[in-house]
C-alpha cells in the first residue's frame, strides 16, 4: 500500500528485519542517491536509535526526530529513571541497576527489596517486547531467559530491570510537542491523555482520548510533571510519556516513547479546528515544521491553552492485527482475501497498511491497521467503532476485530472500568467469541432468511420454500447441527416470528421487517432493517458443499443454515462427524520458527513443562506440555519453518 502512493521506492534487502529495515548502508545508499534532505523516523526499527539519529545528522540530512542525545537519555529506562527523577516526576518503585544475574532478581524478588509481584523488562526496549510479569521464582527463571533473548535480538543490549508490578492500573500517556525557543529554552504543548489500559502481551489493543478515570486534579499535576520532564532533557519533535494510574489516582512515570507511537491519530481525532470545517490535527505536519526550525504550526499555537490542548471530540482507536485471540493471540498469516475496511467518514478514521490479496508473513508486527472513531461524546465514538467493525470484513487470516466487538459490548467498557487487568478478568477462560444475547440469536435468524432470499435472487437460484402449505423456514445457527430457529415471513413481507425449535420455551417473537434485505455482494456485506434499527451483516460465502453460509453478526461469526421444515426433519436423523483425537501430539499453534528445544525422544515430562520455542512476529513463545508423558519422538528440527497445527513431536501413546 505505501509503495503504491510513494513517488520512487527502493528495496533495501530481503524480509528479515536486519537485512532490510536495519540496514544503514542501504538506507544511506538511498539517500545520496536521492538527494534527500530530510530523513523522517517512522514508527519502529531504527525510529528510537540514538545512533541512526546522530547518523544522519552527520550525514548532512535534517533529521525529523527527537535530538540523539535525548533519544540516548529518555530512551535507556535507567538513565530516564534518573532524569524523572531529578526533574521531580514520580517513578515505579523498583531497582535501580540493570539485573546481574537471575539469582539476584530472585533474592530482590524474596527478601521484600522489590516483593512480588514484579516486572522484568528490557533496560533499552519498548512496545512490550523483553517485557514479562512475575508472580514467583519459576517465572522470574523462565522470564529472565526469554527477556534476555528478546532485549538482545530487538535492541542489542541484553540488559534487564527489576520493577515492581502495580496491579491493575490504568495505562495512561500524554502525547507531546516540543520544539526549541530562540533563548534555548523549551517549549512544549501537552495533548489530552491516552487511556492505552486494554492490552495483550503489554501490547495495547485499544486507545482512547481522553481518559474518564482521571479528574483534573490529577490530569494537571500529571501535565505539569510532563512538561519538567520534556524541558529537563531539551526535548524537540513528537514524543509520549507513559504513566501507570492506581485507582486512588496514584501515578508512576514509567517511560518515555521518543517518537511518534502508532496511536497518534487517537490524539489527532480528539483534538480538532475550525479551517473550512472541523479538521483533526496534524501530528506528522507538527514534526515537519519544528524539523524544519519552524515551531509550531498557527493551528495548534491557535488551540492550545498554556501547554495543555483540551479535548474538543473523545476518540477511540482499535489496533486491528492478523492474530487469533481464540488461541492466546497466537499470531496468524496468509494471504487476506477477502478483504475490506470500513467507510471512511468523518467519525471513522482507518489508517492502514494493507489492502485485499497482501499476504501477512511471520516477519514483522501482526498490525494490520488502525481504525479510530470519534465524537461529542464517548457513547457517540463506541457507537461508531462498533458499526465500523461491523462494516470490516476481513478472511484469509485470524484477526482481532471480533474481540474488538466483545470489548467494547462489556458494561464495564462502557462505564470505563478497564485497567491493565481488563482482558484477563472480562474473558476469564480467554476469548471465546462475542456471544450474543436470546434476542440478538433471534434478529440474526430471522435476518438470515431475508439474506437468503435476497441472495438466491441476485444469484439467480431457487427461493428456498415451505413444504405442505407450510411457510415456514428452519435457521440453523452454528452449522448443519446447529441450534434451530423457526422463521415464518409474512405473506407481504413486513414482519415475521421467530420462535427457536424443539425447545420447552414456545414464546414466538414477532420482528418487523421495516424492507428488503440490500446486498452489497462486492463488499461482502447485506444491511436488514428490524424493528426499525438497521443490521449491517457479513455474508462470507459458502463452505465447499454448498450447504453453509458463513455470516457475521456483532462481532459473532457463525455458519447458517436455512432448510425446509422437511430438511431439518431429515437432518435430525444425521449423526455428527467425530473429532480427530489428537491427544497425542503436540501440535505448533502458530506459524514461526523453531528456535530450540527443551526436550528429547525418551524424556518424561510433566503437565506444563517446557518442550519448545517458536519465535513468530518478534515474539518467543513457549509451547508447554499439555500432560504428564513420555515424548516417544521429535518429528521437526531447530531451525524449521513450522506451519499452524504441524506436528512437532509425539507423546507415546498409553497402552489402556
Amino acid at each position: 500500500l505505501f509503495l503504491g502512493k510513494a513517488e520512487k521506492a527502493f528495496c533495501w534487502g530481503p524480509a528479515a528485519a536486519n537485512q532490510s529495515y536495519l540496514n544503514t548502508s542501504a538506507i544511506l545508499k538511498a539517500i545520496d542517491d536521492t538527494g534527500t534532505q530530510a530523513v523522517h523516523p517512522g514508527y519502529g526499527f531504527l525510529s528510537e536509535n540514538a545512533g541512526f539519529a546522530q547518523l544522519m545528522t552527520d550525514h548532512g540530512v535534517t533529521w525529523l526526530g527527537p535530538p540523539a542525545q535525548a533519544i540516548r537519555e529518555m530512551g535507556d529506562k535507567l538513565a530516564s529513571k534518573d532524569i524523572a527523577l531529578a526533574a521531580g516526576v514520580n517513578i515505579v518503585p523498583g531497582h535501580d541497576k540493570p539485573l546481574e544475574s537471575v539469582e539476584q532478581a530472585l533474592q530482590m524478588c524474596n527478601d521484600g527489596t522489590v516483593p512480588y509481584p514484579v516486572l522484568i523488562k528490557a533496560a533499552a526496549g519498548g512496545g512490550g517486547k523483553g517485557m514479562r510479569v512475575c508472580y514467583n521464582d519459576e517465572e522470574v527463571k523462565e522470564a529472565w531467559r526469554l527477556s534476555k533473548a528478546e532485549a538482545l535480538q530487538f535492541f542489542s543490549d541484553d540488559r534487564l530491570l527489576l520493577e515492581k508490578f502495580i496491579e491493575e492500573p490504568h495505562h495512561i500517556e500524554f502525547q507531546i510537542m516540543a520544539t526549541a525557543t530562540p533563548d534555548g529554552g523549551t517549549d512544549v504543548v501537552v495533548f489530552p491523555e491516552r487511556d492505552c489500559s486494554i492490552q495483550r502481551r503489554n501490547q495495547k489493543v485499544i486507545e482512547e482520548s481522553p481518559s474518564i478515570m482521571l479528574n483534573d486534579q490529577t490530569r494537571r499535576a500529571m501535565t505539569e510533571q510532563v512538561v519538567r520532564l520534556c524541558q529537563a532533557v531539551g526535548y524537540q519533535s513528537a514524543g509520549t510519556i507513559e504513566f501507570l494510574v492506581d485507582k486512588d489516582q496514584n501515578f508512576y512515570f514509567l517511560e518515555m516513547n521518543t517518537r511518534l507511537q502508532v496511536e497518534h491519530c487517537v490524539s489527532e481525532q480528539a483534538c480538532q479546528y475550525l479551517e473550512n470545517g472541523t479538521k483533526p490535527v496534524d501530528l506528522v505536519k507538527s514534526m515537519l515544521w519544528v524539523g524544519a526550525g519552524w515551531g509550531f504550526p498557527e493551528e495548534i499555537q491557535e488551540i492550545r491553552d498554556g501547554h495543555m490542548i483540551h479535548p474538543t471530540h473523545h476518540a477511540i482507536e482499535a489496533r486491528i492485527y492478523a492474530e487469533d485471540p481464540l488461541r492466546g493471540y497466537l499470531p496468524s498469516t496468509g494471504p487476506l482475501w477477502p478483504y475490506g475496511e470500513p467507510q471512511v467518514t468523518p467519525t471513522v478514521r482507518v489508517d492502514s497498511g494493507v489492502t485485499e490479496g497482501h499476504v501477512v508473513t511471520p516477519f514483522y508486527d501482526p498490525m494490520l491497521s488502525k481504525v479510530i472513531s470519534s465524537g461529542k461524546t464517548r457513547g457517540d465514538a463506541i457507537a461508531h467503532m462498533l458499526q465500523a467493525m461491523d462494516e470490516y470484513v476481513i478472511e484469509g487470516v485470524q484477526h482481532n476485530a471480533r474481540l474488538i466487538q466483545g470489548i467494547l459490548r462489556k458494561p464495564a467498557f462502557a462505564t470505563g472500568d478497564a485497567p491493565t487487568s481488563f482482558l484477563p478478568t472480562q474473558f476469564p477462560d480467554g476469548f471465546q467469541g462475542v456471544e450474543l444475547t436470546a434476542s440478538e440469536k433471534e434478529e440474526f435468524a430471522v435476518a438470515a432468511v431475508a439474506i437468503d432470499k435476497q441472495r438466491r435472487s441476485l444469484l439467480q437460484q431457487p427461493t428456498l420454500a415451505g413444504n405442505n402449505g407450510d411457510p415456514s423456514l428452519i435457521v440453523r445457527l452454528g452449522g448443519f447441527f446447529g441450534q434451530p430457529y423457526r422463521v415464518t415471513t409474512s405473506e407481504d413481507g413486513t414482519s415475521a416470528t421467530v420462535r427457536l425449535e424443539d425447545s420447552d420455551d414456545s414464546t414466538v417473537r414477532t420482528i418487523a421487517l421495516d424492507e428488503p434485505a440490500q446486498l452489497d455482494l462486492e463488499r461482502y456485506l447485506a444491511q436488514v432493517s428490524l424493528d426499525g434499527s438497521s443490521k449491517t451483516i457479513q455474508v462470507l460465502g459458502q463452505d465447499k458443499s454448498g450447504t453453509e453460509l458463513k455470516m457475521q453478526m456483532h462481532g459473532a461469526d457463525t455458519s447458517i443454515v436455512v432448510q425446509s421444515p422437511r430438511e431439518y426433519e431429515l437432518s435430525l436423523h444425521m449423526q455428527e462427524p467425530e473429532e480427530v483425537d489428537t491427544s497425542s501430539l503436540v501440535l505448533s499453534p502458530m506459524p514461526g520458527a523453531l528456535i530450540s528445544f527443551a526436550v528429547q525422544a525418551g524424556d518424561e515430562v510433566e503437565e506444563g513443562q517446557e518442550l519448545c520455542i517458536v519465535e513468530a512476529m518478534k515474539m518467543q513463545n513457549i509451547i508447554k506440555s499439555p500432560k504428564h508423558g513420555v515424548i516417544s519422538g521429535l518429528k521437526v528440527k531447530v531451525g524449521d519453518s513450522l506451519m499452524t497445527d504441524q506436528v512437532i513431536m509425539e507423546f507415546e501413546v498409553e497402552s489402556e
